[in-house]
């Protein structure tokens, strides 16, 4: 699926690609809305429908990853909330290997995502995938969501890479398509970046785990 003769450089989405999404489904799915519900007196199924709306209506842009926005918005520590349920952030099968098997084959590995920093140093924290990085690049430090054809532009300054030679992985069709415009050549989606929710992606390349494309070891010097 991959020829790595052919990759310089691997962008690598967090949520859904390097790390489980069922953290992040299962907090805005489930945790919120009862905490939501608990904070302000109301019954759970009032509260779901009326944060659904509210995350709904932003979907695709900054403020829906905005852990900032939806604190001012929810009256709610977002952060704090997520630090509750922190337990269930876990590292997808396979990617310790993966990343350490570019190291060397000498690609680099940067981290791209729309993750607030708040949910991004809570990540880090718990699962420490940033050992295994060249660099991390959140969004939120170039002021566009990676919907936006202005976040590859900004992106490319702050970390130069040849479109032709980058392979960029993501579990979110809308952000591949918004890659693929861009001209990044090489493009894999995931699956199933929620392990409790089974799903197969049709629309563009895709794998279940990385051991699928991991580049094999090299031999060692005597």
């Amino acid at each position: 699926m991959i020829n790595w003769q052919e990759i310089d450089t691997v962008l690598l989405d967090m949520d859904g690609t390097l790390l489980d999404l069922h953290f992040d489904n299962y907090f805005w799915l489930n945790h919120l809305p009862k905490r939501y519900a608990e904070i302000h007196g109301l019954d759970q199924a009032v509260a779901t429908e009326f944060l659904m709306e509210r995350i709904e209506a932003r979907q695709g842009t900054l403020e829906w990853y905005c852990l900032e926005h939806w604190s001012r918005s929810l009256s709610l520590d977002i952060r704090g909330l997520k630090e509750e349920v922190r337990h269930k952030i876990r590292i997808r099968p396979h990617v310790e290997t993966f990343l350490t098997r570019l190291q060397e084959h000498g690609k680099r590995r940067i981290l791209v995502t729309n993750a607030h920093p708040l949910s991004l140093s809570l990540k880090l924290e718990e699962t420490a995938i940033d050992r295994w990085l060249d660099g991390i690049i959140s969004s939120h430090e170039l002021k566009e969501s990676k919907e936006s054809r202005v976040f590859w532009d900004r992106l490319k300054e702050r970390e130069p890479f040849d479109p032709e030679r980058t392979l960029f992985v993501d579990d979110t069709p809308r952000v591949l398509a918004s890659a693929r415009d861009y001209g990044i050549r090489h493009l894999l989606c995931i699956h199933q970046p929620d392990s409790q929710n089974e799903r197969l992606v049709e629309d563009y390349p895709a794998i279940h785990h990385f051991d699928e494309i991991t580049p094999p070891e090299r031999p060692k010097s005597a």
